[in-house]
């Protein structure tokens, strides 16, 4: 059997941190938690996942400026990202997608809709 994919979730919230763990995990991905981008660059020291999500708004590294800091390591810059957040506004958007992310998902967002594009983005990197 193929490794479980490996998620990294950038979120300050402990509710959604919680639901996503639980829904991710029964989807069939191993996930690993950060509660801010400073801990979420520490995480990637220690792990080399398949895809990011993240959030905008966390304390001390808002999810834009990890998602900078991200593409701009060579060890990094491939790595696949998913915001999910609750910045809706259209210059939230253009921001997130011109820092890299394949997809921008605002909060509240539906779950399916959510796995169905890991499952997409997770699948394409199998083939390449």
């Amino acid at each position: 059997m193929a490794e479980k994919a490996h998620i990294l979730i950038l979120e300050d919230q402990v509710e959604t941190q919680v639901l996503l763990q639980k829904q991710l995990g029964a989807a069939g991905y191993r996930v690993t938690i950060a509660a801010d981008g400073l801990q979420g660059l520490m995480k990637l020291e220690q792990i080399k996942p398949d895809l990011i999500i993240i959030d905008i708004l966390m304390p001390k590294l808002n999810g834009l400026d990890f998602a900078r800091a991200i593409r701009a390591q060579e060890s990094t810059r491939a790595i696949p990202t998913i915001f999910l957040t609750a910045k809706d506004d259209p210059q939230s958007m253009v921001d997130g997608i011109n820092a890299g992310a394949r997809y921008y998902i605002t909060k509240p967002f539906e779950m399916s809709d959510l796995i169905k594009k890991i499952a997409k983005i997770i699948n394409q990197r199998s083939r390449d």
